[in-house]
């Protein structure tokens, strides 16, 4: 019997798309299954996803306990290679600054221009948000604020100057030096945020738990494939780890101080 097609949308950086790409490649051709990978413009093309790669935290703002029954489950998550992750599936946001920039330290950016990716973004806006408000920094802690799109952009414009630092998340970071090593010289990490969960393919509810569950076991054997392990590590990956929504509970509880802080944006 033919498989329905699946529709999976990442709402993810665009430079792990080719990743992304392949793994739902390799799951349909494991599963003989029909997946269309199509980029989230918007989080309404969640309504309509079987599959979402997403960032945790709008995960978590769509999901248990603020939304019962839940419209989504997190299934898989990358665990990245590198000792900073500890074999879990973690990542960070690496706060960078121009090379030549005078900034030194976290502490050093009161009142400078700062740029993020999105508002629904863990890595680029929650936990810079977080940490903000463990520091009891919640009174307009930067200058200029401006929200731009894409890590991509944050990074090139630290790079020309047009604005003075930004929270990458640790793995688009990795990866963009990689495909522009000349970035790597031109920037510099002055802190590090986190760790937190990392971003996970999450699967519809409406999709049945058999199928959710052998999606799942592909992803979780597919590091031991040659051919998918080369692919992975192009993206920093060493292999999935199962997930449930709880892990995503560290994002949270985050979320919740800043609310309890009031704090319900950087500006």
């Amino acid at each position: 019997m033919t498989q329905p097609k699946l529709r999976a949308v990442t709402f993810l950086s665009p430079n792990m798309l080719p990743i992304y790409e392949f793994m739902m490649a390799y799951v349909s051709q494991k599963l003989g299954c029909p997946i269309e990978l199509v980029t989230g413009l918007t989080y309404d093309a969640l309504q309509t996803a079987d599959l979402s790669f997403i960032c945790g935290l709008p995960y978590a703002l769509r999901t248990a306990p603020r939304l019962t029954p839940s419209p989504m489950t997190a299934i898989a998550a990358p665990v990245l290679q590198g000792e900073r992750y500890q074999n879990r599936p973690i990542y960070f946001s690496d706060v960078i600054v121009r090379r030549d920039s005078p900034f030194r330290f976290f502490a050093d950016l009161r009142g400078c221009s700062w740029a993020y990716n999105d508002k629904e973004s863990q890595s680029g806006y929650g936990i810079t948000r977080y940490s903000l408000v463990k520091s009891g920094e919640t009174q307009g802690y930067f200058g200029t604020v401006m929200e731009v799109g894409f890590h991509q952009t944050a990074i090139q414009m630290v790079c020309e100057g047009s604005v003075q630092a930004a929270a990458i998340d640790s793995l688009v970071l990795a990866v963009a030096y990689r495909q522009q090593p000349p970035l790597a010289e031109k920037l510099r990490v002055v802190s590090t945020l986190g760790p937190s969960t990392i971003q996970p393919l999450v699967a519809s509810t409406r999709l049945a738990p058999s199928l959710r569950n052998d999606i799942q076991a592909v992803l979780l054997e597919m590091h031991t494939d040659s051919r998918a392990a080369a692919v992975l590590r192009g993206g920093f990956i060493d292999h999935f780890a199962a997930m449930q929504d709880s892990d995503y509970d560290d994002i949270r509880a985050m979320l919740a101080a800043c609310e309890a802080a009031n704090f319900v944006t950087l500006r």
